[in-house]
């Protein structure tokens, strides 16, 4: 793990906002090579709690470029100010909802990689139907990476890690990438984040997930998958 770098906090909200915000159009698909200048490959996080992983995860790879999303306006602020405009031009943050309608925003097999770290693991059973995720939103992830590309989780909920990693088995356009369905190792570039610490603190540490799309491109939700029980 890597966390040697000092994010920096500035106020110049409008400014970065200005700069790092996406602003949707419904009748334009999101071009990534126009909006970053290149055709570097898509990291997606989803759900960029406090910003810190994005950006410092950006600054350790500039090779990529990355889209935060996510829907809470605070979140999307405190991110911001973490962001710089010079060490961070790789990143931009959209307000979006990820289902199957996400194809009219963002091009089908675009996305290279997409994060998803410590989603709420709504722990009480009558509450599992609010999870994150669920088959339609596997489904939509499916529309917008790439074949090859991957999903990477992380949850430090024993119980929602078994939830995922079930999920998953059910499927056959994903391939997981350990045997065991996750691994508690953190990768090696892995950073550590507010809610990490809040966590480990509290004695539970993170599970890894890795899943790699298996299966070519499709124009709707996957006809690919098993019939779900």
């Amino acid at each position: 793990m890597i966390n040697d770098i000092v994010v920096p906090i500035s106020d110049r909200h409008d400014e970065k906002e200005s700069f790092f915000k996406i602003k949707l159009n419904k009748d334009k698909q999101l071009d990534f090579e126009e909006i970053f200048g290149n055709k570097r490959p898509v990291t997606m996080e989803i759900g960029v709690g406090k910003g810190e992983f994005i950006a410092m995860y950006s600054r350790f790879h500039p090779e990529r470029n990355f889209i935060g999303i996510e829907l809470k306006d605070k979140r999307i602020v405190t991110t911001l100010k973490k962001l710089d405009p010079i060490k961070n031009s790789n990143v931009r943050i959209l307000k979006l909802f990820v289902d199957k309608d996400i194809k009219n925003y963002v091009k089908l097999s675009s996305i290279d990689e997409i994060i998803v770290y410590h989603p709420d693991p709504w722990p009480k059973t009558r509450h599992h139907k609010h999870r994150l995720f669920q088959h339609h939103f596997i489904d939509a992830l499916n529309l917008i990476l790439k074949i090859g590309g991957y999903i990477k989780i992380s949850t430090d909920d024993p119980n929602y890690a078994k939830w995922i990693v079930n999920l998953f088995g059910q499927r056959e356009d994903f391939e997981t990438m350990y045997d065991e369905g996750y691994t508690m190792i953190a990768p090696d570039d892995h950073f550590r984040t507010f809610f990490d610490d809040i966590k480990s603190k509290e004695g539970f540490e993170p599970y890894f997930m890795f899943y790699k799309k298996s299966v070519g491109d499709i124009s709707d939700v996957p006809q690919c998958i098993k019939t779900y029980p």
